[in-house]
């Protein structure tokens, strides 16, 4: 039989898509699973945005788009970035793409050579090492212990480049963690970057409108202006507008890298789906106050799923600054054995009897770059978390 790529051989297919379709399967088996490994909002898409599809399909715009975008959509995201984030790129800084992933993997298989690393801190989405490793480039994880509250250190930053690191990619707030970055950590990041002017930096900026409790965002670029000349600026609609099907990621860069990307683009898929421009350019430029209403649902999430996972015996669970998910340390369950038998040696064990016995499903911390975590997703109501919660108490409570 002829053989696959070696650049497969290290690739992994994501824990958490794994989890999932798993859930999908049991579920279709008749099994009641409570599926908490999913990073998809359960909130519909803006009525605007479908019709603004509706009538962009209506008018006959389904031809073959503009491959980097089309001039309304990348002025629209022209607008958001300066609106939002004080920074300015102009039509041919900016590029559209199939999600944020797509974004991303354009930017390391136009930038990466064999033996360049990619510096990434841990934990962290489980996608970002492994386009790397498809880019032929090596990914360098930093961990960022609870103890630090899941966030960068600037020296162990600082530690970690060397004269091959190509990019650093920043993801705050964060998957799987949910810890967020102040202006002052991240001019601490910044402050590092600036000795190392080699290095691009990617900032991963998907969850920018889900923090709580007051929290401000920031983004480098516009921390420290001095850096945007080396910045990718990756922003998208899936999370904050729950669109996740429409795949709509976009980004702002540096004019050079943004062509070199869109070279990649042309070669991978060329522009995407016309309809989903239009809805994302509705979404962009429409009222903004969906976003908080939103995000005080999800904190009212956070909270309920924080206090319930904290009364469990063998967790411990840190309160996040944004995103939607917690990431409890399950070090208490580790070394016992399930109602079933199953010894739990591992939070991989953990979430596979989890899902075996209680039919719970969560992703381990391990996938993510950390043990003994687990990674618990809470973009879903307020019933399918407490009832989420009772089972996870009631698999503990078992534990002996």
């Amino acid at each position: 039989m002829p053989q696959l790529a070696s650049r497969l051989d290290n690739v992994k297919v994501s824990a958490s898509a794994a989890m999932t379709d798993k859930a999908r399967e049991l579920r279709a088996q008749g099994v009641q699973i409570i599926s908490l490994s999913s990073g998809e909002p359960d909130f519909p898409t803006p009525p605007h945005a479908i019709e603004a599809a509706h009538q962009a399909a209506l008018a006959g715009d389904t031809k073959y788009p503009a491959q980097p975008g089309t001039a309304a959509l990348r002025a629209a995201v022209q607008r958001k970035f300066k609106r939002e984030n004080n920074l300015d790129y102009a039509l041919d800084e900016i590029l559209i793409a199939n999600g944020g992933k797509q974004i991303i993997f354009n930017a390391l298989l136009a930038t990466c050579n064999p033996g360049d690393e990619v510096v990434i801190p841990a934990p962290g989405w489980i996608t970002y090492a492994d386009i790397a490793l498809l880019a032929e480039a090596t990914p360098v994880p930093v961990p960022c212990p609870e103890n630090n509250h899941f966030k960068l250190r600037a020296d162990d930053l600082d530690a970690a480049i060397t004269p091959k690191t190509k990019w650093l990619i920043l993801n705050f707030p964060n998957n799987p963690t949910g810890a967020a970055c102040t202006r002052s950590e991240m001019q601490a990041i910044a402050d590092v970057m600036l000795k190392h002017p080699h290095v691009w930096i990617l900032t991963d900026d998907i969850y920018e409108h889900l923090t709580y409790d007051g929290f401000e965002f920031c983004t480098i670029a516009e921390v420290e202006p001095k850096l945007k000349d080396r910045v990718l600026t990756v922003n998208g609609a899936s999370k904050a507008y729950a669109m996740t099907g429409w795949r709509v990621g976009y980004c702002g860069g540096p004019k050079q890298l943004i062509a070199a990307m869109n070279n990649v683009h042309g070669q991978a898929t060329g522009g995407i789906c016309t309809l989903s421009q239009a809805a994302a350019v509705a979404v962009l430029d429409g009222s903004q106050d969906l976003l908080k209403e939103r995000a005080d649902v999800y904190r009212e999430r956070r909270d309920l799923v924080v206090r319930f996972l904290n009364a469990i015996p063998g967790i411990t669970c840190h309160t996040p600054e944004g995103a939607f998910y917690v990431f409890p340390n399950i070090a208490g369950c580790i070394g016992k054995t399930t109602e079933r038998g199953r010894r739990i040696e591992s939070d991989t064990d953990f979430v596979s009897a989890l899902l075996e016995e209680q039919h719970v499903a969560t992703v381990q911390g391990s996938a993510y770059g950390m043990s003994p975590y687990v990674r618990i997703s809470y973009a879903t109501d307020a019933e399918t978390l407490k009832e989420g919660c009772r089972r996870i108490s009631s698999f503990c409570a078992g534990l002996r």
